[in-house]
């Protein structure tokens, strides 16, 4: 029939020359070719110039046209032909037709004609395709039924070849110019991205997004792992259902048993590029733990991995992975492998963008503080004692021997004896006095936002949480931090001290990843600690970190010989404050405040100072009853004596300051000025010691 057969070649020559679209193409290819010759299946290899690699183009089985870069299809990945039935096809150069028992025979192993022979195929026919004189594949047609060929057919089989040949050239010249179209567009996005996008996750949701018009992927991962570190992702994505990539909580499986010994395991699998997909998976799910897992609850079934390690960075790995079976091949892993210093820069970028600013957030907290802390003493010389008495000199002697150290101290005494005056000394004469003293008052704050305060919250971990607050020991990292009246801590947050001096580690409040700090501990209390640990309110374990280096100041009643530097240094502080002229000190005025037993100690006494400077009128310091009321007071009491109970001291010190101001408890001039406590707080004090604010000086 040779007008039909001249028809079928310019129908087939005619359809390559204007057909652009590959599966069009190709199933009007096979359909024609079926009404000839009636074969069940047809399959087109091609081969690399050297003969040594094929690939599967097409495959066409009972009409049913798969091309491997549909969902589904088989890969195009390169396989070797060495070994194989191929090279004995390759080494023929005109059409030859087998039997594929007769084939198994010599190939036993190969599983493509096993599977095709269990299907009830028994018939062989392969077609070189040549163009341009060059063997470029061969088209292999398999049939149930022994094919009847007559020499023409055969004849006509390899004309039909020879423009199958040029369809396939064709198609894979278009294919390799818009593949390297998609490849330039794809490193162009990720060049422009690199430069505009500082946030990690939109930086890396992008890099996700362009890859995968090139690869297509379920999940982008890049995981990182600095020495002696577990492996942590810094960026998860899962395709969506309408294509976009949205991000994974990198600590989703932090709960789950045995999860970090898991990734651990699989490390090594992500330290060499490689490609696994279709049996080469499920051998590694097999192996490794964590592939059986993400097998198992996310469907994946191919994995390609790129490392992306190089000199002394952190150890990083790209990787991808689909719920097909064969989603990758090694040629997408050469693509990927070109893109390694576009995403490792990418991880550089991301790594300093975030150190930067966490250092700008840092030293803007530390600026704050710092700003603070010259707003507050800004007259004070921060290591600079006054008192030369013997009690004081052992102090001295405590603090210099410990002061170098990063040992944790505890800072026992009264209020208003200077505890944060020695906590400031410690830091000052410490190697970390370059770095911040980070002060918080335990006490001054309620409850519920102490944890915050210590170790920080992420946003929206409460109502309120509006930003991401950096806590005061993320904030002291390389310095100090002073905790005044840690007696007052409740005892959830004592157990949380505890782990940050054991392990000098902790994790902000709606945060799970941990925080790595290096802070000295300075505390200090008024309390008497072991006794809030016999009575249950404050934890033994933590009360035995805090104790490592006891520094215990004493009372001003119990070295009266102070008194007088101490008042000099204060006045000729306040003189020069206030542009007041030089007074003098009565000596009469001096030996009452001597006698006097300062239950508000040194903080007292600097009051007092403060209010004779600003009061007096004459050539002597005026302290407004103050002395009298001092001189009738009973001196401290000797060993043997009478003791007052705390609740009368307390009661007498209260009364002395509503003396001294005729009653007034609040505003620049009342009692709580005077001793340094809130109004609302000196009320509900004096309620409770049953005073009536109906007091006149006196």
């Amino acid at each position: 029939m040779p007008d039909q057969d001249d028809s079928l070649l310019l129908y087939l020559n005619d359809a390559i020359a204007t057909t652009r679209n590959k599966e069009d193409l190709f199933r009007s290819v096979t359909s024609k070719l079926r009404l000839i010759f009636p074969f069940d299946a047809i399959t087109i290899l091609t081969l690399d110039a050297e003969h040594q690699y094929r690939r599967v183009f097409l495959r066409d089985y009972l009409g049913e046209l798969l091309l491997p870069d549909q969902p589904g299809g088989k890969p195009l990945g390169r396989m070797p032909i060495e070994g194989t039935p191929i090279e004995l096809f390759v080494r023929q150069s005109h059409l030859q037709q087998y039997d594929l028992e007769e084939l198994l025979r010599t190939y036993p192993e190969y599983q493509p004609f096993c599977a095709l022979l269990e299907r009830g195929m028994r018939y062989f026919v392969v077609v070189p395709l040549r163009s341009g004189g060059h063997l470029i594949g061969l088209m292999s047609l398999v049939a149930r039924r022994q094919p009847d060929f007559a020499a023409n057919d055969e004849d006509l089989l390899e004309k039909i070849g020879s423009l199958v040949a040029v369809a396939v050239t064709n198609t894979l010249a278009f294919e390799e110019v818009a593949r390297r179209e998609q490849e330039k567009s794809m490193q162009l996005a990720l060049n422009n991205a690199l430069l505009s996008i500082k946030e990690r996750g939109e930086l890396f949701r992008t890099i996700a997004t362009e890859i995968s018009r090139v690869v297509p992927c379920d999940y982008f991962g890049v995981r990182v792992r600095k020495p002696n570190s577990p492996v942590r992702a810094l960026a998860e994505f899962n395709r969506q259902p309408d294509g976009s990539f949205a991000p994974l909580d990198e600590h989703r499986h932090d709960a789950l048993p045995e999860w970090a010994a898991t990734q651990k395991a699989a490390v090594e699998l992500f330290a060499a590029p490689g490609v696994y997909v279709g049996e080469d998976f499920r051998e590694l799910a097999r192996r490794y733990e964590l592939l059986r897992f993400i097998q198992e609850e996310r469907g994946t079934q191919s994995l390609l991995c790129a490392p992306l390690k190089t000199g002394d960075e952190p150890t990083a790995a790209l990787v991808l992975a689909s719920r097909q079976p064969f989603a990758f091949t090694e040629e997408n892993l050469e693509l990927i492998q070109t893109l390694v210093p576009q995403i490792r820069l990418a991880i550089q970028n991301v790594l300093a963008f975030e150190q930067i600013d966490a250092l700008r957030t840092q030293l803007e907290q530390e600026r704050t503080y710092l700003i603070d802390e010259i707003n507050t003493t800004a007259a004070a010389r921060l290591d600079d004692f006054v008192g030369g008495s013997a009690v004081m000199q052992q102090v001295y002697t405590r603090l210099a021997q410990v002061a170098p150290t990063d040992t944790t101290v505890l800072i026992t005494g009264e209020t208003g004896t200077g505890k944060e005056l020695v906590a400031r000394a410690l830091h000052n004469l410490s190697p970390r006095k370059e770095r911040a003293l980070i002060k918080i008052n335990c006490a001054a704050l309620p409850a519920q936002l102490i944890e915050s305060e210590l170790f920080g919250h992420e946003k929206g971990a409460f109502t309120g949480a509006h930003d991401r607050r950096i806590g005061k020991f993320e904030l002291a990292d390389g310095g100090t931090i002073f905790l005044d009246e840690v007696g007052e801590l409740p005892l959830d947050l004592q157990a949380k001290l505890l782990r940050v001096l054991q392990e000098k580690e902790f994790e902000r409040i709606g945060g799970r990843r941990v925080i790595s700090t290096d802070v000295r501990v300075i505390t200090a209390t008024n309390r008497v600690l072991e006794e809030e640990v016999a009575a249950g309110r404050f934890r033994a374990d933590l009360y035995y970190r805090l104790n490592v280096f006891p520094i215990r100041l004493p009372a001003l009643r119990e070295r009266p010989e102070d008194v007088e530097p101490l008042m000099r240094y204060f006045l000729e502080r306040f003189t020069k404050q206030m542009g007041k002229p030089v007074r003098g000190l009565r000596e009469r005025d001096l030996r009452a405040l001597q006698q006097y037993g300062w239950p508000g100690n040194v903080r007292e006494l600097e009051h007092v100072v403060e209010q004779a400077v600003i009061v007096s009128q004459g050539p002597f310091l005026e302290f407004q009853g103050f002395a009298a009321a001092a001189q009738a007071a009973p001196a401290p009491t000797e060993a043997g004596g009478p003791v007052k109970t705390l609740r009368e001291q307390e009661r007498d010190h209260i009364l002395l300051a509503l003396r001294r101001t005729g009653g007034r408890v609040s505003g620049p001039n009342g009692a709580a000025l005077l001793l340094d406590i809130n109004p609302k707080t000196l009320e509900a004090r004096m309620k409770k010691l049953g005073i009536q604010r109906t007091i006149t000086a006196g």
